[in-house]
């Protein structure tokens, strides 16, 4: 489980992208580019991750970054079939998408969910299955989109016990 309250719990930003997810807080938010509160604490002192459009972006540069490597076979010698859960905010005219992958060891990459725009200005759970034969990493890739004030946060990244 990851809240974001004190770091990046093991999540690593992806070397080959175009920009960085960043470690934030409401209270350091320009009015309009994010949630008023993160997830966690439903306050604004609270942490959460996030991207933006800006003038340092342009439209259709990519962040990634990725969880720890998840073993194909837990302590207890079961496949891992679990999920992840996590909360996200998408909000702006133009906001760019959001893509989850599940991506193997061998860098075999399956898109478990692609969020397109506008999602509206509060957080909303998703939950996605996650199966595989391999070892494996789940990543989130934020896309900028082409407005100055849309942005993609995520908080509350939790990987089900099965993993």
């Amino acid at each position: 489980h990851c809240n974001f309250e004190f770091d990046l719990c093991g999540w690593k930003q992806d070397e080959n992208d175009d920009f960085d997810w960043h470690l934030r807080t409401s209270s350091t938010a320009k009015l309009g580019t994010g949630p008023a509160t993160d997830h966690t604490l439903k306050e604004p002192s609270g942490h959460y991750i996030f991207i933006k459009s800006s003038f340092f972006q342009r439209l259709g540069q990519k962040a990634r970054i990725s969880s720890p490597v998840l073993r194909r076979i837990n302590k207890n010698c079961k496949v891992c079939e679990g999920v992840v859960i996590f909360y996200y905010h998408m909000y702006g005219a133009h906001t760019g998408p959001l893509i989850i992958y599940q991506r193997t060891t061998l860098k075999h990459d399956k898109i478990l969910l692609n969020l397109t725009g506008n999602q509206g200005n509060f957080w909303q759970c998703k939950a996605l299955a996650l199966s595989e034969d391999e070892d494996f990493q789940v990543d989130f890739e934020g896309i900028a989109g082409k407005g100055p004030k849309d942005g993609i946060a995520l908080d509350d990244l939790t990987f089900s016990r099965d993993c």
